[in-house]
């Protein structure tokens, strides 16, 4: 059995946030990690000892997503409030706000040289800005469904987009052309991105699949059935030899690309996991989900001579049975109600947080995923410590059973379209039926009357 440094280790989690963790992402020099979420809040935590979190305030609604720029002085963050924001990581969090997007926004991802910016929205858009003059580009529209996720390539000449059209689209950034498209007749991608070299995409599938495409070729590489839920995010290492996955089956799951194989299953998360990255230099990685923790994990095995874990893991791999050999838990006690740092709440927009429960519970499309707190019935509190926040006992829906509710009563609907169609054939071939017995009758009277 392989010694625990050479595994996947949980070192700490932050719990600062009140509702589902939807996005995170790591600053450039791995020091800091930003952190998105239902709540409609931003967090940004810093990895020193006792050093403060801060929490960004300003959204009026779910935050999707958000990603600190290559030089690490900018963060942009996407929301259903159909904006984007800017916010410089610091103590006052001073912002600046994007307004061209007529619906939800869902995704935000910085070019490699940091020049721009591409936003994903449910207006069924893409939209790129500039971060020099911090203006409004140009939009690429050809998806026909509420678009999930844009990523520029690492060199920035192309954009890869997934959509509920079930297509992935690459765009030539030059002549604002699409120039590809990968379609899907099971499910749609929620989440989509190039690896490091620029050569392959990979998608995380709602139909529970992960595909790895070469761009060159326009052929799939590989196909993965090893989660038991929706996968909602993926992250590849740096060495872009390893992919991680996560997913609505509550596991995070790293892939070797190399190998074309599953290498650790891991455990730590109590509902849908909805965010995963790793970190810049790939040392440690992150996740987020439903259950308004964020783990922060070191990864160890990138560390091993690539033959040896390979020869290592080979007699101990399983895509069917979960869980399987090497499923990990967190080795550390894992305290929810544990103490932590404090935050500071960074309010930079003048809006102030609703004082009254039923008014916050307003912001938010699901409001079953908020924490007892945000019920009509509770008194006035704001929180400016993260003690005060809530528990593991308290309870929440998962987004995945909202969009299966969601896609159930689109099945219904369909259903209830069909029968109707079929009501009104039946009643057309029943008129058709009476005027032929009609006919008939009068043809039959008419031979009569002649003999």
């Amino acid at each position: 059995m392989a010694s625990a440094t050479e595994d996947p280790v949980l070192e700490r989690y932050f719990k600062g946030h009140k509702a589902a963790i939807t996005s995170l992402d790591f600053s450039p020099n791995g020091k800091q990690l930003a952190t998105a979420s239902w709540d409609t809040f931003l967090m940004l935590w810093n990895f020193k000892p006792h050093a403060r979190a801060y929490r960004y305030v300003g959204h009026k609604d779910v935050v999707t997503s958000v990603q600190f720029s290559p030089h690490g002085n900018l963060l942009a963050s996407a929301s259903r409030d159909r904006t984007v924001r800017l916010w410089i990581p610091d103590k006052r969090g001073k912002f600046s706000e994007f307004k061209a997007h007529t619906a939800p926004v869902r995704s935000v991802d910085f070019s490699a040289d940091g020049q721009f910016l591409a936003t994903a929205s449910e207006d069924k858009s893409i939209k790129v800005w500039s971060m020099y003059r911090q203006r409004f580009l140009y939009s690429l529209y050809r998806h026909t469904h509420w678009v999930r996720c844009a990523k520029f390539s690492p060199d920035g000449r192309l954009i890869v987009s997934c959509s509920e059209d079930k297509t992935i689209k690459i765009w030539d950034t030059t002549n604002k052309q699409c120039v590809n498209n990968f379609s899907d007749s099971v499910g749609f991608a929620n989440f989509v991105d190039f690896n490091p070299s620029g050569t392959c995409i990979a998608s995380a599938g709602s139909d529970q699949t992960v595909k790895v495409w070469d761009v060159r070729v326009n052929k799939l590489l590989q196909h993965y059935q090893v989660h038991s839920g929706g996968v909602n995010c993926i992250s590849f290492h740096p060495s872009g030899n390893y992919l991680i996955t996560a997913s609505s089956d509550g596991t995070l799951k790293i892939l070797d690309l190399l190998e074309g194989r599953l290498i650790y299953t891991l455990q730590g998360h109590t509902g849908p996991v909805f965010t995963v990255s790793f970190s810049k230099g790939g040392e440690l990685f992150a996740s987020g989900g439903a259950d308004t923790q964020v783990l922060l994990w070191r990864t160890n095995f990138d560390e091993l001579p690539y033959k040896g874990l390979n020869k290592r893991n080979l007699k101990r791999l399983h895509f069917d049975s979960p869980p399987h050999l090497l499923d990990i838990y967190p080795r550390t006690p894992h305290p929810h109600e544990e103490k932590v740092e404090t935050v500071e709440t960074t309010e930079t927009s003048g809006r102030t947080l609703p004082d009254k429960g039923e008014e916050a519970c307003g912001y938010f499309l699901n409001p079953s995923l908020l924490s007892p707190e945000c019920s009509p019935t509770t008194t006035k509190k704001k929180t400016e410590d993260i003690s005060d926040l809530p528990c593991e006992s308290q309870r929440s829906i998962p987004l995945a059973v909202t969009d299966a509710l969601e896609h159930i009563m689109e099945q219904l609907n369909v259903l209830t379209q069909t029968v109707s169609i079929l009501e009104q054939r039946l009643t057309l071939t029943e008129d058709k039926l009476k005027d032929c017995l009609e006919n008939q009758q009068k043809l039959f009277s008419a031979v009569q009357q002649k003999s």
